[in-house]
């Protein structure tokens, strides 16, 4: 709310008076006692809400269980608040997603700043907020201060925001030059920052703990300004009836905690491996995987895995090594047992093939082997974890779940139990005994992100621009940025 009141005062100052008092009564409870309009109504006869919005890792992407991303599921449930189907444009960057807003949809949310400024459109409660961040290549000075910053090529992204905070520094530190786009996205952002064609960025803090995983050469520096603020956009002109009932919902769902607990679940977390982890994967990747990756993609084809999820096992296990052996005999490139390889007609351990084939049946097993009663990623965390430690401690720790009112059925529930299969008081009480039970939490955490890194890889190459794609003769410089000169 103080963000959104500092925008008032701002309007206020500039003598938008009108425009004052339409974005304060968006923000003050009751508000909606202004006639509704035609809006809700139209949604609710034809039964769906258009969505308008980006296809970046924050609002909207196809992931490997259909779409998800923080803003489809938001505007998901506030169609399902409404009772009505959700149907979505992702094909836009953001000038576009508020023209179509403007002549079409019904709401953009697509990481929009809320903006009380701009013609033909309203903006919903305060979602959550945008902290501006400076973001540079690693190996460069650290930049700590806006004077550190004089000299750098710095890039941003028109509309969203950051642009307009750079403008408001800019009025404080004349020396300030940067270069924005509208046709990019935040990840070929930072992958220009990583490839040297900038030296830094400025992004959203919350977009960098997303895709900072991706881009270990990329560093956080400081946040840039005050705060902004995330919300929805809404076409001016047929009423206040599905805005106010955004409204509604959105105050409901932060009532009841459940805005918070999404926010966090996409945003809150920063455990990525450390940079120096990713970074060697990532060269890793580069070097060894294209031996192996049609022998991934010929078994995932075998067993119905995803070749990504199966080559991030296999890195975890050896670093895609055929000859890897551990203290314990365990040995080729997926880590095979010698009875484990015995049972599943592996004669050879260091034969790529046979030990890639011979791991994906294996995890195949161990997932047919688990109860009915886990389900969807779930079942799969599981399988993998039985896959490093084995079946029987796994039960065990579901046992311990049990027995201290958990659900051994979800994921989370058992991974925080694992680990107290290490401590005599808990695995005394097992049926297996001891175990290294933080080792199967490191190793299922360590798989998702190798395979977080590859599925992002492979979209990118499949869905996107390559990052590091030009036209014969383009320069690295690109044309699709426009310099804004220091206000010298």
């Amino acid at each position: 709310m103080p963000d959104a009141l500092n925008t008032l005062f701002r309007l206020r100052r500039r003598g938008n008076a009108l425009l004052c008092v339409a974005a304060l009564l968006a923000l003050v409870p009751g508000y909606s006692a202004q006639p509704p309009g035609p809006h809700l109504p139209e949604v609710l006869a034809r039964d769906f809400l258009s969505m308008h919005t980006r296809n970046t890792p924050t609002t909207y992407y196809e992931g490997r269980q259909g779409p998800t991303g923080f803003e489809y599921d938001l505007v998901r449930r506030f169609s399902d608040y409404l009772g009505v189907s959700l149907t979505l444009d992702a094909n836009h960057n953001i000038p576009s997603v508020l023209e179509a807003v403007r002549r079409e949809g019904d709401l953009g949310a697509a990481a929009l700043p809320l903006d009380p400024t701009r013609d033909g459109l309203l903006f919903s409660r305060v979602i959550m907020p945008l902290q501006p961040l400076l973001v540079y290549r690693r190996g460069l000075p650290p930049p700590e201060t806006i004077a550190d910053l004089e000299g750098l090529e710095i890039g941003t992204l028109s509309g969203a925001g950051t642009d307009l905070v750079l403008r408001e520094l800019q009025a404080q530190h004349p020396f300030l030059s940067w270069r924005e786009s509208a046709e990019l996205e935040v990840a070929e952002l930072l992958g220009q920052v990583e490839d040297g064609t900038l030296d830094a960025a400025v992004i959203f803090a919350h977009q960098f703990r997303l895709n900072r995983l991706f881009f270990p050469e990329v560093e956080d520096g400081f946040p840039l300004g005050q705060p902004l603020s995330l919300a929805w956009a809404f076409p001016a002109g047929q009423g206040l009836g599905l805005l106010a009932a955004a409204n509604r919902f959105l105050d409901d769902l932060r009532r009841s905690g459940e805005l918070d607990a999404l926010i966090a679940r996409y945003f809150g977390h920063d455990d990525y491996l450390e940079y120096v982890g990713a970074r060697t994967f990532i060269g890793h990747a580069q070097a060894r995987l294209h031996e192996y990756d049609a022998l991934f993609r010929e078994a995932a084809r075998h067993t119905g895995f995803d070749w990504k999820l199966l080559a991030a096992i296999g890195y975890q296990e050896s670093h895609w090594d055929p000859r890897a052996t551990s203290p314990t005999g365990v040995r080729g490139l997926m880590m095979l047992t010698n009875p484990t390889a015995g049972d599943l007609g592996v004669d050879n351990r260091l034969d790529p093939a046979q030990s890639i084939h011979g791991g994906a049946r294996y995890l195949r097993q161990l997932i047919e082997r688990l109860p009915e009663s886990i389900q969807g990623d779930d079942r799969l965390f599981m399988a993998m974890a039985a896959y490093n430690v084995g079946l029987g401690h796994l039960y065990d720790a579901r046992r311990l779940v049990e027995m201290r009112g958990g659900n051994p059925d979800a994921w989370p529930d058992v991974r925080e139990a694992l680990p107290l299969l290490q401590e005599r008081k808990w695995h005394s009480q097992t049926r297996h005994g001891y175990a290294r039970g933080g080792e199967p939490v490191i190793y299922v955490r360590n798989i998702r992100r190798y395979y977080e890194i590859l599925t992002y890889v492979d979209r990118s190459q499949r869905q996107f621009h390559r990052l590091d794609a030009r036209l014969p003769d383009e320069p690295k410089s690109a044309t699709r940025f426009e310099r804004v000169p220091p206000a010298l």
